[in-house]
């Protein structure tokens, strides 16, 4: 068990279910940043001033405790691919995406708070769209309506059968929280799992 609480940096369904997976105990506290990017900001630095925004966010109402923050986003051919926010923004980058290779980037923090010591880093995962056609496009957006979601999928449910291949270090990173990396972190505080 951990000594210091541990405190995920995110709402997100997806990230907490992954947490979950290292049966360790942890709260949840909803970070309040501006997403927005800055002019020239590459979307590597992006992700990771991001995830530590968020962690720092959430840190300063979590004294003494291990905070994670994370931020993830899709890049086609060079262009950061946004969460789509509607049907029509999502049946375009789908379009946009098949056939081609996506880059997600995610930025992963653990923010010691005691400490003030901040691991940080991003984690790339690749995506390769089969080809997809308007009804394809259409039926997969129906059932997993996917628009709070970068790139306009969900690997975790039906998005994985819009893929052709996947290539990375961790397959979580995908879903926006790489276990793999979080790991390491944690047992740096001297949290060893498992």
């Amino acid at each position: 068990m951990p000594s210091k609480t541990l405190i995920l940096g995110s709402t997100s369904p997806f990230r907490r279910e992954l947490l979950e997976r290292l049966a360790i105990p942890f709260e949840t506290d909803s970070p309040e940043v501006d997403e927005s990017r800055l002019g020239g900001e590459t979307p590597e630095l992006l992700v990771r001033r991001l995830a530590e925004s968020k962690a720092r966010a959430v840190g300063l109402r979590h004294p003494g405790a291990l905070v994670i923050g994370s931020d993830q986003v899709a890049i086609l051919e060079g262009e950061v691919m946004g969460k789509p926010g509607s049907p029509e923004r999502a049946a375009e980058q789908l379009r946009r995406a098949s056939g081609r290779t996506v880059t997600f980037l995610t930025g992963l923090c653990l923010l010691n708070t005691a400490t003030d010591r901040a691991q940080v880093d991003v984690i790339p995962f690749e995506v390769t769209f089969r080809e997809l056609d308007d009804g394809r496009i259409r039926r997969y957006l129906a059932h997993d309506r996917p628009w709070n979601c970068a790139g306009s999928f969900k690997s975790e449910g039906l998005g994985i059968a819009l893929f052709r291949r996947m290539s990375g270090e961790d397959p979580t990173a995908l879903i926006g929280l790489p276990l793999i990396r979080l790991v390491e972190m944690l047992a740096a505080e001297g949290i060893v799992i498992p």
